[in-house]
């Protein structure tokens, strides 16, 4: 399994023990993004994540992504170079 692919599987064990998602995908887009400098030199991946869980309801997007943020944190310097998020709250 390529360091990209473990990554995405860390991330998909923390947010599923931090969130209790009703619905949560991550994928992997490192490959799309493999030529850029950026990419190279941080060694990061490229991660989308679409999740709901019930801990979104009444908060902020801005708010929701902070706390995805904080969850991931130990990964963000050595393992992500960017992320892309939709996140919603049941029945959004």
């Amino acid at each position: 399994m390529s360091f990209h692919e473990q990554t995405k599987e860390q991330i998909a064990k923390i947010l599923q023990e931090a969130f209790k998602p009703s619905f949560l995908e991550v994928i992997n887009d490192s490959a799309s993004h493999a030529g850029h400098a950026s990419a190279r030199e941080s060694g990061g991946g490229h991660f989308k994540i679409i999740m709901t869980s019930e801990l979104f309801t009444g908060i902020s997007p801005v708010k929701r992504h902070r706390m995805v943020y904080e969850n991931l944190n130990n990964l963000m310097d050595s393992h992500i170079h960017a992320i892309s998020m939709t996140l919603s709250a049941p029945g959004e």
